[in-house]
């Protein structure tokens, strides 16, 4: 897929939570195509001690008002800058990179898929959902937080489908992490693509395999440049993804992924 250098400009900042802000992004001309699951390497300005882009996952394409979404961690000095952006500003912005989740290339109708996350790693499922719901996808939201005020985007997700959530403090949902929700004993799905922590997709690849369901996971390794060049992103995977086989190669998940299979993966249980 082609890649792009583009300086778009801020329609919007919005505070979604005490950690999290929603900025949106236009251009005049329409956006290239972008996958759920790619992310855009965003060059921060004005913070002198950020040197590198930013990896940001694409949150939501909006293709009727012409505008990306990036849904945005405040934990550094970096994205606490961006976090500073005012309507019209400019952000340059590198896009779209890495390999996203599957889409259905034809409608299947009544095919159940859960779609699991936490903290910001809900931010590229939003947009798996609208796209999934296109092709005729039964979608269940399952969102984890620390608790009820934690929570991010729920009324956004809930247009595209049902929406379980989980809270460690009990305060919204079902009490503990998503791994525990009742769904996934009570009801089967076709297959599940998680982003979030580490130990929760771990734990839901476990649960995957142990129900032989098809599953998918967007691994955040830290990436610096987003090409492949830095290999500072390095995962080793199985070659081929045969889970039979013990044989092993070095892939960089910010070309290579973000999105792999399960059964690509060397994951120790």
């Amino acid at each position: 897929m082609k890649k792009y250098i583009l300086d778009l400009t801020v329609r919007s900042v919005e505070r979604v939570h005490e950690r999290y802000v929603l900025i949106k992004l236009t251009q005049q001309d329409a956006f290239p195509p972008m996958n759920p699951g790619q992310f855009v390497e965003v060059r921060v300005d004005g913070s002198a001690s950020t040197f590198l882009r930013r990896p940001i996952s694409i949150n939501f394409v909006d293709k009727e008002k012409n505008e990306l979404w990036l849904l945005v961690a405040t934990v550094g000095e970096g994205t606490k800058t961006l976090a500073k952006m005012k309507p019209g500003d400019k952000l340059n912005c590198v896009l779209p990179l890495g390999n996203g989740f599957t889409i259905p290339c034809d409608r299947i109708v009544g095919h159940r898929m859960l779609l699991a996350g936490g903290g910001v790693g809900v931010a590229p499922l939003l947009y798996l959902g609208k796209l999934l719901k296109e092709q005729g996808v039964d979608i269940t939201f399952l969102l984890g937080a620390r608790s009820a005020k934690d929570l991010l985007m729920l009324s956004e997700f809930e247009k595209y489908g049902r929406v379980l959530v989980t809270t460690e403090d009990g305060s919204m949902g079902e009490k503990g992490f998503v791994t525990n929700h009742s769904v996934l004993q009570k009801e089967s799905f076709d297959m599940i693509q998680v982003c979030g922590p580490t130990p929760m997709m771990k734990a839901v690849a476990r649960y995957a395999r142990e129900k032989d369901i098809e599953c998918e996971v967007s691994l955040e390794n830290l990436m610096a440049c987003g090409l492949g060049a830095c290999l500072c992103c390095v995962e080793k995977v199985r070659v081929d993804g045969d889970a039979s086989t013990t044989e092993a190669t070095n892939v960089c998940v910010c070309k290579d992924g973000p999105v792999f299979n399960i059964k690509r993966l060397l994951w120790q249980d």
